[in-house]
């Protein structure tokens, strides 16, 4: 949830400045890892981020005993002199459920404004809390008139650690507690205690730089015309319930940022090309370097784009099982196909990598959908990352990869979003690859894969069942009428009768769903759209000598939905086709560099089709 704010927050100020920025955030390890991903993926110039441990500062102000909802990460402002670099002299902090709606650099401006001895600039509370009348015996820490508001602080901090900011800021609230016991409004009592014995050290600023909204503010008298508003503070958990007569217009700027196209802000700053960064300059060379007249440019730029990556969209947890056989079920998706995750979610209990190929305002509905649905509500053990729409293609196995990447079991179930697994299958799964001897050897064991053509099917418990309905007509084998290359090797007369796994052999234009090790080869990038994306992942996994054994007792039914766009432009479009055949043949050629003779093999079988 912190990082879904803060977002939001980054986007208002990116959208409006134009200079250079460095972003600092105090976060754990797993909003570092989610954040730096999504910056370095961003790849907006001239802008610079630095992370910072928040475990390690935790000792710093774990003593405080704190009864705000934002808990130990509302204190940490106050060890800000300590946790930034020691050359960092001014800084604006914000809390993350903040939206700009002017550039952030006229807030810079306001330190040239301070006086010798201010060290912080602050806006004045816009709630009657600290003037103690809310409820009988309410009774709030000590402040000055109606106290400050620590959402947006302007803080100089080469004079805060000049003056002994750490050992003031202690003593005030080791003072204060004797009496309080606990912060209410966590580092804001503090501040604002200090504030009461320091007045001179506050510059105070205009209201309109922390227009509060929550649900006990006098914010409507701050400002006469909301055209003069320059930050917005949600600084309610109710969000967008809070009362107040402009809350439409804040509504729409907040929902507006929600919304908004990220890779709009991708934009060079007018007068900063020296701050382009590393890897957006090498992937420049590398667009001038393509042939604009090759029938296949578009996909070769496709190949080069770097999409915007959000992992862990929303919250995930997952406890590794005791011993080493877990698994990942792992597939992609957009939002077309949002309704089979109820589905899957039914049929499989374990872990599950799902990368979604979305645009900023689809990313919001899912979030709204998922909200919604008590199935997802209650599974954590779901992992959600966004990979936004970028380019005229599906980079179907780039958001694959995505997918597989944030697997965290040793083993993963490669599969696509639109099939639902037997019910029983994670389990069988982690006793197959036991028997199997999985963990010592190389071996992808194949799902054998069904479809059917009825929107309400009554799924089979059984293998038995299964087979009737097979028999029956209710149930195909995947892609019979077709493409029954991409199935046929499962021998499925074989598996009719199987009581054990059997061996099979790879054959052209093969593309089981398998289960593998998760350090198994990504998928190959340069496949976009439809067409060849899975085969050619089956193929190196067969060119590393992957025993390809299909499971007896296992099986998985694809359900019917609308053709993809992409489908739809393979099948009517020639040079669409033509490309995709370039494509297998420069494959196949890297194939061969790679595994040397092993590889001639799928070059002469792609001769002879």
């Amino acid at each position: 949830v912190f990082c879904l704010h803060v977002v939001t927050l980054v986007k208002s100020v990116l959208f409006h400045r134009r200079n250079p920025l460095h972003f600092h955030f105090i976060t754990d390890t797993v909003a570092n890892r989610i954040l730096s991903s999504l910056f370095q993926s961003w790849m907006v110039p001239s802008v610079q981020v630095s992370f910072y441990d928040a475990d390690e500062l935790k000792s710093e102000v774990s003593w405080i005993p704190n009864k705000h909802y934002s808990g130990i990460y509302g204190l940490m402002k106050l060890t800000l002199t300590k946790a930034l670099p020691p050359d960092l002299s001014k800084v604006i902090v914000l809390d993350t459920d903040i939206t700009f709606a002017t550039d952030i650099a006229e807030l810079w401006g306001i330190f040239r404004k301070f006086t010798d001895k201010q060290v912080i600039g602050l806006v004045e509370n816009q709630s009657d809390w600290y003037l103690g009348n809310l409820w009988k015996n309410h009774k709030p820490w000590p402040a000055l008139g109606r106290g400050f508001n620590t959402g947006v602080i302007l803080l100089y901090l080469e004079r805060l650690r000049r003056i002994g900011w750490e050992q003031m800021w202690r003593l005030t609230a080791e003072r204060e507690l004797m009496s309080m016991l606990s912060t209410s409004l966590a580092d804001q009592d503090i501040f604002n205690a200090f504030i009461k014995q320091n007045p001179v050290l506050v510059h105070q600023l205009p209201c309109f730089w922390n227009v509060q909204l929550s649900d006990h503010t006098r914010s409507e008298q701050c400002y006469t015309e909301v055209s003069d508003l320059k930050v917005i503070h949600w600084n309610s958990p109710k969000k967008l319930r809070v009362k107040n007569k402009h809350v439409e217009f804040f509504r729409n700027l907040y929902l507006t940022f929600l919304e908004y196209d990220g890779n709009l802000l991708r934009r060079e700053l007018f007068g900063c090309p020296s701050q382009a960064n590393p890897e957006s300059v090498q992937l420049q060379a590398a667009l001038e370097e393509l042939d604009e007249d090759d029938q296949c440019y578009d996909f070769r730029r496709e190949r080069l784009t770097v999409h915007r990556v959000h992992l862990y969209f929303l919250q995930y947890e997952y406890t590794p099982t005791e011993d080493d056989t877990d698994i990942t079920l792992v597939a992609q998706l957009s939002m077309d196909r949002l309704q089979m995750l109820e589905a899957i979610c039914k049929h499989w209990e374990g872990p599950i990598s799902l990368a979604l190929y979305m645009s900023d305002a689809e990313a919001q509905q899912f979030l709204r959908y998922a909200q919604a649905s008590e199935v997802l509500k209650n599974r954590k053990n779901v992992g959600y990352h966004i990979v936004y729409k970028e380019g005229q293609f599906y980079p179907v196995n780039l958001v694959r990869n995505v997918a597989l990447k944030n697997a965290n079991t040793p083993y993963v179930f490669l599969t696509d979003v639109d099939f639902l697994p037997m019910y029983g299958l994670y389990d069988y799964l982690r006793r197959s690859m036991v028997q199997l001897d999985m963990a010592h050897t190389k071996k992808a064991l194949v799902v054998p894969a069904f479809e059917t053509l009825r929107y309400r099917l009554s799924f089979p418990k059984s293998k038995a069942e299964l087979l009737s309905m097979l028999d029956m007509g209710a149930l195909y084998t995947f892609r019979y009428h077709v493409w029954p290359k991409g199935h046929a090797p499962t021998n499925y007369a074989k598996w009719r009768t199987a009581t054990t796994p059997y061996k099979v052999e790879w054959e052209p234009d093969f593309e089981p769903y398998v289960v593998v090790r998760r350090d198994c080869p990504e998928y190959d990038q340069r496949f976009v759209g439809f067409g060849w994306n899975k085969v050619s992942h089956i193929l190196e996994l067969d060119a590393q000598e992957y025993d390809l054994m299909v499971l007896p007792n296992a099986f998985m039914i694809h359900m019917p939905h609308a053709p993809s766009f992409d489908i739809s432009k393979f099948r009517s479009s020639s040079s669409y086709r033509n490309c995709l055949n370039t494509l297998k043949d420069e494959f196949h050629q890297d194939l061969s560099r790679k595994y040397g003779s092993a590889a001639l093999k799928y070059l002469t079988a792609q001769r002879t089709i």
